[in-house]
């Protein structure tokens, strides 16, 4: 908790005085009295700090966490372990305080770990470049589909429905600015998006195809059939990943992607009641001078010695705003730094490890939830943290039930896609022990004892 130091009667009068007012109301004569507040405001008055502490740890309480409670709710959040050695890197205060690098020559360390970002944000993801990060994983995905568009001089999109419901609305949010068309892309019995249809609606207008995979289902998609039928139209393709998936299954870039996207929450960033969070972009060398955004560079200088830069900034902040590719100007380096010493501590041996315990960790929850007879799998293809199940109690009624027992149970499905019934999108991470999973497995038959 940071110490609260107010400023003292004297200083007040100083500065009423600095300003030639009398009062501090009289900044707000301008103000209609009938919408000021009139009363006082409805705070506890003031108290000694070992009281005030234990009053906002009350407070705290009354939220639900993932210390408590062992979570199954994923749907683009997800409660993954955090090692240790993250918070006390961070809080370093050459980490903690530094500013946006916009100056290079005084910035070396920031945008030295910005650059090792980049470079393992490439390997994951099978790109040539990344740039620094966006805001999170929706408007990364929004800001490909703009720099398809641009690319290609096209404007039509062709957007599988297994995208995340969310992000689909930001890209569309876009699309009345951008002039791009949004055609939707719907999904067979097996969860994944259709490729017969995507050959019927897909022609010389098309810009790009969106999938994502592993979609909103948890199921895996075909990724190389829709990169060789956008490539056969001179189209882009465009896949939104999850970063842990990327450490056991075959990269987007090796599968045929143009522009690699996701939300890198996961990456050693906490689930913090929905942000701050960010989103990673890459992209192939030739499509590198179209990412929004910055990019860090490395070079020498004048004395031979390593050194690293801004380059290829392709923002109105450094060209003219008519061939900007985006108004985006900064990236989340905080949340960056974190992912990056995630990365950097668990190394390619450990990310696999965290990946191989999600998906067999989720097999085994779907396998016992299916075994009740309570639940029947809603699609047949590869899954790999998550997975969607058709219950047959209410939905509602038995989140409610396992909240009870101190279980954050999965996403209702019925809201964005009310074709599926009462089903539940379950999340399990390498977090999620054996004896969680059993619990879910038991109080979701309805014991309670």
């Amino acid at each position: 908790m940071h110490p609260y130091l107010p400023i003292t009667e004297a200083e007040r009068r100083r500065m009423l005085d600095a300003a030639g007012a009398a009062a501090v109301e009289e900044f707000f004569v301008d103000i209609p009295v009938s919408v000021r507040c009139q009363s006082t405001l409805n705070l506890p008055g003031p108290l000694p700090e070992m009281e005030l502490v234990s009053f906002m740890k009350g407070l705290a309480e009354k939220n639900l966490n993932t210390e408590g409670y062992a979570c199954f709710l994923g749907a683009g959040a997800y409660d993954h372990y955090i090692p240790a050695v993250i918070g006390h890197m961070l809080l370093r205060q050459e980490f903690y305080t530094a500013y946006t690098p916009y100056q290079p020559e005084i910035s070396q360390g920031t945008l030295q770990a910005l650059f090792e970002y980049q470079t393992m944000i490439c390997e994951l993801t099978g790109m040539e470049v990344s740039n620094a990060s966006v805001y999170d994983g929706a408007v990364a995905l929004a800001e490909a589909v703009s720099m398809a568009c641009s690319a290609t001089n096209r404007s039509e999109v062709l957007l599988a429905r297994t995208v995340h419901p969310e992000a689909r609305e930001v890209i569309k949010t876009y699309s009345r600015f951008n002039g791009a068309e949004i055609v939707e892309l719907g999904y067979d019995q097996n969860g994944v998006t259709c490729l017969q249809e995507a050959e019927e609606l897909v022609n010389d207008r098309t810009g790009a195809i969106v999938l994502q995979s592993p979609n909103f289902f948890g199921c895996l998609e075909a990724l190389n059939k829709f990169a060789e039928l956008a490539h056969r139209h001179k189209a882009l393709f465009i896949v939104s990943a999850d970063p842990i998936s990327l450490g056991l299954l075959q990269s987007p870039g090796e599968a045929g992607a143009d522009i690699v996207v996701g939300e890198g929450q996961g990456l050693g960033n906490p689930l913090s009641f929905g942000g701050p969070y960010f989103g990673f972009m890459a992209t192939t060398g030739k499509l590198m001078r179209r990412l929004p955004g910055r990019i860090v560079g490395q070079t020498t200088d004048g004395d031979g010695k390593r050194g690293f830069i801004l380059t290829l900034q392709a923002r109105e902040q450094h060209i003219r705003r008519g061939r900007a590719t985006s108004n985006i100007c900064s990236n989340q380096s905080l949340c960056v730094l974190a992912a990056t010493i995630y990365l950097t501590v668990l190394g390619k041996a450990g990310l696999k490890r965290v990946a191989e315990l999600c998906l067999q960790k989720a097999h085994y929850a779907c396998e016992q939830l299916v075994g009740t007879g309570k639940f029947s799998p809603a699609f047949g293809a590869p899954f790999f943290k998550e997975f969607v199940v058709t219950a047959q109690e209410d939905a509602a009624s038995l989140n409610a039930r396992l909240l009870e027992q101190k279980l954050i149970g999965g996403y209702p499905l019925s809201g964005e896609y009310p074709e599926l019934g009462n089903a539940l999108l379950i999340a399990v991470t390498e977090k999620r022990t054996r004896a969680e999973i059993d619990r879910l497995v038991k109080y979701s038959k309805g014991q309670n004892s």
